[in-house]
């Protein structure tokens, strides 16, 4: 019943990130609700995206850590946090959310006069023609791979027990708005296979015949997220250990003085 709970949480908080963050990003852009300049339509939708993240990862957290991006999930499993049976069945609940929101969304839209499926689209990455500055195929994977891995090691080192548990929500949905303020001009950000798929599938054609990178290199950002924590949080049982020890000893220490 927990690991069902924990399913429906990854499949739900994916959903509503491609609902209203996706949503933000197809109303400023696709729409054309950011006409004069490109800037209001990156900033808000980099803070949707940031906003709707940190609102779930106080809300879902406790249920199952609210990962609803498979490439935070491969970072648990590659610093150990995580083991391969639970993260795929992780990955397919987030992978059903991306499309569940997708699908939802993309009925909402499809209900206004203005909306065409093939030209407003649906927040879907791309590069190319699809990518605001022309950014080409590797600039693109080269891009999604940096920024997913400053994402993940963000949200590794904020849940880790060396961090800020009151605090670690915010230090994400922060993190998440800012790789999207550089990242949404380059490739629109995804940084989430899950949230890619699923708009990709629905709007078709260069959208889903480019979705593979954005499936491939936030993975591989991933890793490299994983790779540099270890790495700096190396000694971080060894660290929490003793902190919790020198705590104890306080509390021990005038306890056991007292007659």
């Amino acid at each position: 019943m927990d690991d069902a709970r924990k399913l429906f949480a990854e499949f739900l908080g994916t959903a509503l990130l491609v609902i209203f963050a996706v949503g933000t990003a197809t109303e400023m852009f696709g729409f054309g609700l950011s006409t004069q300049s490109a800037a209001p339509g990156v900033v808000g939708t980099a803070l949707a995206f940031g906003l709707v993240l940190l609102a779930l990862a106080y809300a879902l957290g406790p249920i199952s850590g609210c990962h609803v991006n498979p490439a935070v999930t491969l970072g648990f499993v590659m610093t150990g946090r995580m083991e391969v049976s639970e993260a795929i069945r992780y990955w397919i609940a987030q992978f059903l959310g991306g499309m569940g929101g997708a699908l939802l969304l993309w009925l909402m839209f499809s209900q206004a006069d203005s909306y065409e499926r093939t030209k407003t689209g649906l927040g879907a990455n791309g590069f190319g023609d699809h990518s605001g500055l022309g950014m080409n195929a590797g600039g693109a994977f080269l891009t999604e791979v940096v920024l997913t891995a400053m994402f993940v090691f963000v949200v590794l080192a904020a849940t880790s027990r060396l961090g800020s548990p009151g605090f670690g929500g915010l230090a994400i949905g922060l993190a998440l708005t800012v790789v999207h303020l550089i990242g949404i001009p380059l490739t629109g950000t995804s940084v989430n296979p899950a949230r890619s798929l699923g708009p990709a599938i629905i709007v078709g054609g260069d959208s889903l015949s480019q979705v593979w990178l954005f499936i491939v290199a936030p993975l591989v950002g991933g890793v490299v997220a994983a790779l540099i924590y270890r790495y700096l949080f190396a000694n971080e049982g060894t660290v929490a250990e003793a902190t919790a020890a020198v705590a104890a000893d306080r509390e021990v220490g005038p306890t056991a003085a007292t007659p």
